[in-house]
């Protein structure tokens, strides 16, 4: 039986995925504001994370609150981690392939995890020692035992273009072991994937910690690891993540630390 933080969270997340479907249709009259070059903010951003800070609060009136739109509200060592829409860029251009994610984290920590893709009606769910879940069903990683036939998914940021050389040089290292590469808009997603075996890995420069807060558990809880692009367990600093099954993850650790440059192994 899911934990009542994750019965909350995963109800904030539908009710936000239902403002989100709601404007679906109407793209072209929303209020889009870009907050800095390449990185937009919609109405329906503010709007869908509002409506999560209002069911949260209702239920944990004392817990702080980091929402990708709000920013931080309050302190404490119980924090909600939100991103109300993930995958901005896609929802906007009517590409079919977006998230909501919150996570409850304890001094740092993910404790509970959920990322819901309301066009497809996915909930993944996940509590630390719990196990992961897809709409109630147990969420395994891959069984790929190295890089060979194995599906990665990654990520181009916008914020991350001065180290476009490296990341090339990255992606060419790991394309050249596996079977594709995969790069849909939305990392929420493609940590959920990673941790329903759809994907064997995953890993994106430069992250944000409501991209990845929800998906990192998700991935853990299903058997999997996340580090940073030297090894290191946990939700790396920098925001240079490495997520997958453990030879994976490992074998990804290794391709990448050969190619990054000393500024993306840092912790």
């Amino acid at each position: 039986m899911p934990r009542p933080a994750v019965t909350i969270a995963a109800r904030a997340a539908r009710s936000a995925g239902n403002i989100i479907l709601r404007y679906m249709n109407r793209i072209d009259g929303l209020n889009i504001v870009e907050k800095q070059q390449m990185d937009f903010v919609s109405e329906v951003d503010k709007l869908a994370e509002a409506e999560i800070i209002k069911e949260l609060r209702r239920a944990y009136p004392d817990h702080a609150i980091l929402g990708e739109e709000s920013g931080a509200i309050g302190k404490g060592p119980l924090q909600w981690v939100i991103d109300p829409l993930d995958g901005t860029h896609n929802y906007l251009r009517g590409i079919p392939h977006f998230s909501v994610s919150i996570a409850l984290l304890e001094k740092g920590v993910p404790m509970h995890g959920v990322v819901f893709d309301p066009l497809r009606d996915e909930l993944f769910t996940a509590s630390k020692g719990d196990g992961a879940f897809l709409n109630d069903r147990r969420m395994r990683v891959s069984k790929r035992e190295n890089l060979g036939g194995a599906l990665i998914a990654t990520g181009f940021p916008y914020r991350q273009r001065a180290h476009l050389t490296p990341q090339l040089d990255m992606t060419r290292a790991i394309l050249g072991q596996a079977e594709d590469i995969r790069r849909s808009g939305s990392a929420a997603l493609d940590l959920a994937y990673t941790a329903a075996g759809r994907y064997d890995g995953y890993f994106e420069i430069g992250l944000k910690p409501w991209d990845m807060a929800a998906g990192v558990l998700l991935v853990h809880e299903a058997g999997g690891r996340y580090c940073d692009f030297a090894g290191r367990d946990g939700i790396p600093a920098s925001g240079n993540l490495i997520a997958g099954n453990l030879n994976v993850a490992k074998a990804m650790v290794d391709a990448i630390g050969a190619n990054a440059t000393p500024t993306l192994l840092k912790a």
